[in-house]
């Protein structure tokens, strides 16, 4: 099991460990509860190095990553990032992913640098398949290894994080980024992005200074009330928000469309992979859509559970569930065909022995700012 840099800060700090994605990770510290209501009204700190990254650099680097992403990558700006995903040629998908414009200043003429932010259970998986279509004159470069990675998250984060960078951190937009000094490390790309929908900040960084900006950060500013967060807390924060898991929500067999990913899918843009596919399924229409449910009792779905209509016939499986801290209930994802996605249909999951009532929601299921 692969360790990140900052393992023996987790251990150290009484965290609950377990394996994740093949790393050992933390799942909670002070407890999943406490954790996410810091990050919704304050702030907290993430490990999250074990993600993988890659760079794509050359004269045709865009043309390959107009090839194997859903979303149009010719829209990007330096200091821009996106959101998108890599189908395959069935239309399912791969691998969701962060695409980021790199500045060129590292680049030699003619060329231009790009970043892809995959999945940690995927970075294998994801090399090979970018590799198998790289017929241009560009080059890819893993440097997950090479790479720490800290989100800090919550509406107290730019304010906390100021006094480390001369980077104005409140005049960057969302989903861009800023490479500058933070504390005494230089070369950081501070990235306003992230999993939770509480605002804050992503920070890259050399994986040899990646304990350095941990404890700078979680030292200089437990007072004020950030707190180490884990990934048990991470999944209920991106679950209110209605964010896709990959492996749970979405996977190799399940294409973006049916997903709720059409906006990151940019079928006017030249061909790319899985294309043909999802034009056609968008003209033939979706047999199923990737929906919010809230449960009236406080059991928690679970993936996998089957969804059933009033009259107690399979129509669906749940992908992901929990119980939201913030909004003291039951809620999950789930794919249920198109006459029963109705926001308001009511249907049942299955439990085993009970089925329990639940209603199909609008996603996101929490409202920020609300």
């Amino acid at each position: 099991m692969k360790e990140t840099a900052l393992t023996s800060r987790h251990l150290a700090l009484g965290a609950k460990m377990a394996e994740f994605a093949g790393y050992n990770m933390p799942i909670s510290y002070s407890g999943i509860k406490e954790e996410h209501e810091a990050v919704r009204s304050c702030a907290g700190i993430f490990d999250v190095s074990h993600m993988g990254e890659f760079i794509v650099k050359g004269k045709q680097a865009l043309d390959l990553i107009q090839k194997v992403t859903s979303n149009d990558a010719s829209k990007l700006q330096a200091g821009e990032a996106q959101y998108s995903c890599l189908p395959n040629l069935q239309g399912g998908i791969v691998d969701d992913l962060l695409v980021y414009r790199l500045y060129d200043d590292q680049c030699a003429e003619g060329e231009q640098a790009f970043m892809l932010v995959v999945n940690a259970s995927n970075i294998q998986k994801d090399w090979d398949w970018i590799s198998s279509f790289n017929t241009f004159d560009t080059r890819l470069i893993n440097i997950s290894d090479q790479t720490g990675l800290l989100a800090i998250q919550g509406p107290k984060v730019a304010d906390m994080l100021q006094k480390y960078t001369d980077v104005d951190l409140k005049s960057i937009p969302y989903y861009q980024f800023r490479k500058g000094t933070f504390g005494n490390v230089e070369n950081v790309i501070i990235s306003a992005t992230g999993y939770t929908g509480a605002g804050g900040f992503e920070l890259y960084v050399e994986q040899e200074n990646v304990a350095t900006l941990w404890d700078m950060i979680l030292k200089g500013n437990q007072a004020e009330g950030l707190l180490p967060v884990g990934l048990g807390a991470r999944d209920t924060l991106r679950l209110e928000m209605g964010f896709c898991l990959y492996g749970n929500d979405i996977d190799d067999h399940t294409s973006p469309l049916e997903a709720g990913l059409g906006w990151i899918t940019k079928l006017q843009k030249s061909d790319f992979n899985g294309k043909e596919y999802m034009l056609e399924q968008k003209k033939s229409g979706l047999t199923k859509k990737l929906c919010g449910i809230w449960l009236e009792d406080r059991r928690v779905p679970r993936h996998g559970y089957k969804m059933l209509d009033a009259s107690e016939n399979e129509i669906g499986v749940v992908t992901s569930g929990t119980f939201s801290p913030s909004l003291n209930a039951s809620i999950g994802l789930a794919y249920l065909p198109l006459n029963h996605s109705k926001v308001g249909t009511d249907v049942l999951v299955n439990m085993g022995s009970k089925n329990l009532k639940a209603t199909v929601v609008a996603i996101p299921f929490y409202k920020v700012n609300s």
